[in-house]
């Protein structure tokens, strides 16, 4: 232990913390704008500066480890001109216009620039700058502080390495590193750089005008689907608890907007754990025939991820799509029917945690309802959800439930769990375990698959069939080092799910930011107590799930089902594949 001092507080912490952690423990706030715990600690925006006795120049809070007798000032006015000093200069090549700014009232560096007192233009110039719309996701240069979060970001954490340093002096700036365009770059669009970056520098395209623009249309019929994740965070912008935010409140917020019809993606989840389902068993059973082991598909970073990374493992994809993509086609073939409306009417819209998801809807062969019509038309994200709902004056405290629409508002326990890293895998290990043997495992038999930890590892017995070897990882850095694994020969499995953001959908890119911190695990909590609640916890036993097999579909894996609900991954290329 060694003995400091932080503001004339006298503290005792473990040798090798730095000054930053010690002050933390003593609720002595540092600012801190680069700063990203584990992932980012370079000192590179020098607003941490502190005072050390002793010591003539200033020392970055985040790098500098203590000293048995330190005596640490937070809070002096060299300190303080010190860090005015460093804002100013980033402010300087950062356009202070937050009016058109996604991130205005949640961004780091308009807070550090209201608690500091800055008013007007400081060392201000035309900054240049460059965007392209025509990817989901994009970065505004005249915003970008290069605070380096999103290159360490994607090289650490997700092992993508999309952004890098370019340039020189006063001209280095954060670009694409091998790639002069984001749509030219193995970008996966997790998104995670988003969602770590302490400015509006990146975003994902905003969409919520073709929403509106739909919603105004009295010809156009719009119906939503929100995805199982976004029911734990949609309402954490207004401060509201997920129990006082729940699904039907939000299906309520969406009926005031304006949209026709609200369903629930869990009924699409339910939907792919049959396919997906099927599928496992008829590979499991017959392996000679099919490259092992069957990766899950549901997650699309992660196999863009796959064909740009491991390209040789395409094959041991699941054909299955998304869950929003098979909702798309069976909301403009099986329910356009039901209910006698032109499907070229329907205009549908996914609000998703992703977004990857803005750019899955727009691949070759999410076309299977009216060739030519994507299946799905709009994708946001729940930040954009956010902000249409904050435009309506809509705020969660004071809606009344209501209920999903009917013939696709009604989701299984195993649905809901889709949202949370294991989920996917415990959805389909229940069914398949029912399809082989016909009758229902415990629900929570596979639990341990869902405890924390980006990668779980688990042998299941399934009578008739033998032992089942499972794999279920989270973080695109993490799957690279199971993918490097398998193709060594060193670990073996029969079925694996990957999932690209940490944590799972539930720390998806595309939900709400809170700088500093990972909410994914908290969120997946509340996904799997859902479940654990439901008096519907397997997707093979949701009547509305039976009812479109039996009445449209047929059987999983069947002819129609095959045509609408699967894809071919090879029918698409990543930039830079023959």
């Amino acid at each position: 232990m060694v003995n400091i001092t932080i503001d004339g507080i006298s503290l005792s912490v473990k040798e090798g913390t730095t000054i930053l952690s010690a002050a933390k423990s003593a609720n002595i706030d540092i600012p801190t704008l680069c700063y990203l715990k584990e992932i980012n600690e370079i000192a590179a925006c020098r607003i941490c500066l502190v005072e050390i006795e002793g010591l003539d120049e200033l020392a970055p809070a985040c790098t500098t480890m203590v000293e048995e007798g330190m005596v640490i000032t937070t809070r002096s006015p060299r300190v303080r001109m010190a860090r005015r000093v460093n804002l100013r200069l980033i402010l300087s090549q950062h356009e202070t216009n937050c009016t058109h700014c996604t991130r205005s009232g949640n961004c780091k560096l308009q807070k550090l620039a209201n608690d500091y007192n800055f008013i007007g233009e400081h060392y201000q110039r035309e900054y240049p700058n460059t965007e392209d719309y025509g990817s989901p996701l994009f970065k505004k240069d005249n915003r970008c502080i290069k605070c380096m979060r999103c290159i360490n970001i994607c090289s650490e954490m997700q092992t993508v390495n999309v952004w890098d340093l370019i340039g020189t002096g006063s001209h280095t700036r954060v670009g694409i590193s091998d790639a002069g365009r984001l749509l030219d770059s193995k970008c996966t669009y997790c998104g995670q750089c988003i969602t770590h970056c302490p400015v509006g520098a990146l975003s994902e395209r905003d969409d919520t005008g073709k929403v509106f623009n739909a919603i105004a249309d009295p010809e156009t019929v719009v119906v939503a689907q929100i995805a199982p994740a976004v029911r734990v965070a949609w309402a954490e912008y207004f401060g509201v608890k997920p129990q006082d935010a729940q699904a039907k409140h939000l299906v309520t917020a969406l009926k005031l907007m304006g949209f026709d019809y609200v369903f629930d993606t869990d009924l699409a989840a339910d939907l792919t754990v049959m396919e997906e389902a099927s599928e496992f068993i008829e590979r499991f059973t017959h392996r000679d025939k099919y490259p092992m082991p069957l990766f899950t598909s549901c997650c699309p970073g992660w196999y863009r991820f796959c064909k740009g990374q491991f390209p040789e493992l395409v094959d041991n994809m699941s054909t299955c799509k998304s869950p929003q993509q098979m909702f798309g086609p069976i909301i403009k073939t099986y329910f356009a029917k039901e209910k006698g409306i032109d499907p070229k009417k329907i205009f549908t819209v996914s609000i998703m945690p992703c977004v990857a998801k803005k750019e899955e809807m727009l691949r070759p062969g999410m076309d299977s309802a009216i060739p030519g019509t994507p299946d799905v038309d709009v994708v946001i994200t729940t930040r954009e959800l956010v902000r249409m709902l904050r435009g309506e004056n809509i705020n969660p405290l004071n809606l009344v439930k209501t209920p999903f629409d009917e013939l696709l508002g009604k989701g299984s326990g195993a649905g809901v769990v889709f949202g949370a890293s294991g989920g996917v895998m415990v959805a389909a290990l229940r069914t398949a375990y029912y399809l082989i043997t016909g009758r229902n495992p415990d629900a929570d038999a596979f639990k341990d698959i869902a405890e924390h930890g980006h990668l779980k590892t688990a042998e299941v017995d399934v009578p008739g069939v033998g032992t089942v070897r499972v794999a279920v990882v989270s973080g695109l850095g993490n799957a690279r080092k199971l993918l490097n694994d398998i193709k060594a020969g060193m670990v073996r499995y029969d079925f694996v799910e990957v999932m690209a953001c940490p944590g799972g959908c539930a720390g998806g890119g595309g939900q709400p930011i809170h700088d500093g911190e990972e909410l994914a695990s908290p969120r997946g909590e509340i996904l799997w107590n859902i479940d654990k609640q439901s008096n519907l916890r397997f997707s093979h036993d949701n009547p509305q799930l039976k009812r479109i097999y039996d009445e449209f579909l047929g059987e999983p894996l069947g002819e129609l089902s095959h045509r609408l609900l699967h894809t071919d991954h090879h029918s698409w290329k990543m930039p830079g594949e023959e």
